[in-house]
């Protein structure tokens, strides 16, 4: 991941997030950055962001860079992106990047639409499961003006920043399972389902049973692919598991459907059919 080095405001009293370049950071300490005649707008990213155990998850962010005359936005030491964080916008307890900077379009001298990435890698313990839920999306741009990136005189460096530009839910990905049985069953006898509900646990890089939620068993008769809710069980306490029974009247299929909470998104199981004689 890339890094972030972190210099004074303008006011002395403010600690700001500053980009860096990927291969080295700012160490300069003469003088502090001016404001950068630079604002953002009109940001848009997905409205919750799901992270498995071990593949590295990629969000796609969007917004509006307006910006002064004076600003070179196509500068090679010109960079901006947005970024996830937590906590106070000004010392935040995390923040989430991306592998790289924001790429900009210009749409007149004054603005451009900025494209980019938040990139999340859950296999580096990137991640704790306290991490689930609200987080806010800030955006900021800097301009090096020609400086020495590794010792730069800080009073030529402009810096700009904006936050509560959004915010997305961190969520823990789920999976859901189920098998309905005797295959094939008598009409009119007990067909039992069973299943589980689990999630990505991000400390220890396993799946573990998500207990003690609701879940609804459904049915979608052959022919169709509309499902209809028969009953709604509860995950067991221990594991996450799942039973439900019902009534076989018609061939059909059966799965469990999970709703999914602030911290675990919705899903639904693999439908499973069932021949009824």
């Amino acid at each position: 991941m890339r890094i972030r080095a972190t210099v004074a405001a303008v006011s002395g009293a403010l600690a700001l997030s500053v980009l860096a370049v990927p291969a080295a950071h700012a160490t300069g300490t003469s003088g502090t950055p001016y404001t950068l005649d630079a604002s953002f707008s009109n940001l848009k990213i997905a409205s919750a962001i799901k992270v498995g155990t071990t593949n590295k998850v990629s969000t796609t962010y969007t917004y509006t860079l307006t910006h002064g005359s004076g600003v070179d936005i196509a500068a090679s030491d010109f960079y901006t992106d947005a970024y996830l964080y937590r906590g106070s916008f000004d010392a935040p307890s995390k923040t989430l990047e991306g592998d790289g900077y924001a790429t900009c379009k210009v749409v007149t001298s004054t603005t451009a639409t900025c494209t980019g990435t938040v990139d999340i890698y859950p296999g580096e313990h990137e991640l704790k499961n306290t991490d689930t839920g609200s987080w806010s999306v800030g955006a900021e741009a800097i301009a090096f003006n020609g400086q020495d990136q590794e010792n730069p005189d800080m009073s030529k460096v402009g810096f700009n920043d904006q936050a509560g530009m959004a915010t997305t839910l961190l969520q823990r990905y789920s999976k859901l399972t189920a098998n309905a049985g005797p295959e094939p069953v008598v009409k009119g006898k007990t067909l039992t389902t069973t299943g589980q509900l689990s999630r990505a646990n991000w400390e220890d890089g396993l799946y573990h049973g998500y207990t003690v939620q609701s879940v609804k068993l459904q049915f979608a008769k052959a022919g169709t692919t509309t499902y209809s809710t028969v009953k709604t069980v509860t995950s067991d306490s221990s594991s996450g598991n799942l039973k439900a029974t019902a009534t076989a009247q018609y061939d059909g299929y059966w799965r469990f459907s999970f709703a999914g909470t602030s911290t675990t998104p919705a899903v639904n199981s693999t439908a499973d059919y069932v021949d009824v004689k």
